[in-house]
C-alpha cells in the first residue's frame, strides 16, 4: 500500500491509498476554495448526562446533486471535486461540514457554564472515505483487494487519529442508502473522532464491567463462545471471523462480526485476521442486497465499526455492527414512539429467522 498525504485549496487533507506502491498523486486541487470554519460546540443534556453536538453550520452542506456534478468523484475535465486525481483507489479527506473539527474551540461563543448549562467546543475530526472512483457503484462491488486497502485505510486512519490530541474515540461506518439519510449517492463511508465517549459505548463498558465483577470473565469472549456452540444465529464462520444475528436485535436484519480473538481496535488485528476479512464481510453485504428478492431495491444499511476508547475500554472488543432499517419488501422500521421516545426497541423479526433468511441467500 502506498499513502500519499496532500491539502485540498481550502487547507483540509487529503490522503490517497494505492494498491500500487509506484503511484504517484500530483494533481493539485484548482478550485478557488475559501478557508472552513466550525461553529461546532458540544452541550451536555443534564437529564442524561450525554454530550449533544449542534453544528449549524452543516445546513448548507451539498445534497443530492446530480451525477455528472458529485463532488466524491475523480476530478474529469471542468468537473472539479473534492479529488484532485483523475482516478484513485481509496481516498480519504477532512469533511469540508464537519461536525466536529480541532479549530472549534476558537469559533465557541460564550454560553453561560454551570451544572445545568455545560458546553465545550466541538473538538475533534469528521472525514469522508470514498471506497472507490466507480460512482455507480457500492461497497458490494469491490474485489477483496480492494475491500483489503479499505480495511487498511481504516486501520490507518484509527491509528493517527487516535493519537490526536482531544480525542477519546474513533468510529469508522458507512451509511448506505437513501432510507438511511445518506445525501451523496457515491460509495463511501466516514470516520468520526470524537472528544468524549460516544453513549453506546459507555453502556457496554457497565455491561462488560458487570460481567466481570460477577463472573470474572470477559463479556464478549463468552458471547462468541456460546454463539459459536449453538449456532442458530450464526450467519457466515471463518478461521478468524464469525458472523451471528445477536440475540436482542434492535433491527430486523441485524448481524455482528467479531474476530475470533478478542482486541481492542482494528489496529491490533494481526496479518491472518485482515486477510480473512474483505471475503467474509463482502459475502455478508452481498447476501444483505439479496434479503428483499430480485427486483428489489439495493439495501439500505449501516455499518459501524465499534472500538475501544482511549480510557475506559479494556474489556470492550472489536466488532462491527451491520444492520438495516428495511423490514420486508417495500417497508421500513421506523423509530417510533417507543423507540424514539424511550429507546425501547420493539423487534418485527425474530433473529432466528432472520439469521436462517441470512444464510438461505448465500451465493
Amino acid at each position: 500500500m502506498r499513502k500519499t498525504t496532500t491539502k485540498l485549496a481550502d487547507g483540509r487533507e487529503l490522503i490517497y491509498y494505492d494498491r500500487d506502491d509506484r503511484q504517484l498523486r500530483e494533481a493539485l486541487d484548482r478550485r478557488p476554495l475559501e478557508p472552513t470554519s466550525s461553529l461546532a460546540e458540544l452541550r451536555r443534556d443534564p437529564v442524561s448526562g450525554d454530550w449533544i453536538t449542534v453544528a449549524a453550520h452543516r445546513q448548507g452542506r451539498t445534497y443530492h446533486p446530480p451525477a455528472d456534478q458529485c463532488p466524491l468523484c475523480p476530478s474529469q475535465g471542468e468537473h472539479l471535486s473534492e479529488i484532485p486525481a483523475a482516478d484513485y483507489d481509496v481516498a480519504v479527506f477532512e469533511n469540508r461540514f464537519p461536525s466536529l473539527a480541532f479549530d472549534s474551540a476558537d469559533a465557541v461563543r460564550a454560553v453561560e457554564d454551570d451544572d445545568l448549562h455545560q458546553v465545550r467546543p466541538g473538538i475533534g475530526r469528521c472525514e469522508v472515505v470514498c471506497f472507490t472512483a466507480d460512482h455507480g457503484a457500492s461497497f458490494a462491488d469491490l474485489d477483496e483487494a480492494k475491500a483489503r486497502l479499505v480495511l487498511d485505510a481504516w486501520t490507518d486512519r484509527t491509528a493517527e487519529l487516535s493519537l490526536a490530541s482531544g480525542v477519546d474515540q474513533v468510529f469508522c461506518f458507512e451509511n448506505r442508502g437513501a432510507e438511511i439519510g445518506v445525501t451523496l449517492a457515491h460509495p463511501h463511508g466516514q470516520i468520526y473522532a470524537f472528544p468524549f465517549t460516544t453513549p453506546r459505548t459507555l453502556k457496554m463498558i457497565a455491561s462488560a464491567d458487570e460481567h466481570r465483577a460477577r463472573t470474572g470473565r470477559n463479556l464478549f469472549e463468552d458471547l462468541l463462545v456460546a454463539e459459536r456452540a449453538d449456532p442458530v444465529r450464526v450467519v457466515l464462520a471463518g478461521e478468524h471471523w464469525t458472523a451471528f444475528v445477536p440475540f436482542a436485535p434492535r433491527w430486523p436484519y441485524e448481524v455482528h462480526l467479531y474476530p475470533n480473538r478478542r482486541v481492542a481496535d482494528l489496529t491490533e488485528l494481526a496479518e491472518a485476521e485482515r486477510a480473512e476479512f474483505p471475503g467474509l464481510y463482502l459475502e455478508l453485504l452481498r447476501r444483505f442486497d439479496r434479503l428483499f428478492g430480485e427486483g428489489a431495491s439495493p439495501t439500505p444499511y449501516i455499518a459501524a465499526w465499534h472500538q475501544a476508547p482511549r480510557r475506559g475500554g479494556a474489556e470492550l472488543a472489536l466488532h462491527l455492527e451491520l444492520f438495516t432499517i428495511r423490514r420486508t419488501v417495500g417497508k421500513l422500521k421506523f423509530l417510533a414512539g417507543v423507540e424514539s421516545g424511550m429507546d425501547a426497541f420493539v423487534n418485527d423479526v425474530s433473529p432466528e429467522a432472520a439469521a436462517q433468511r441470512l444464510r438461505e441467500v448465500a451465493t
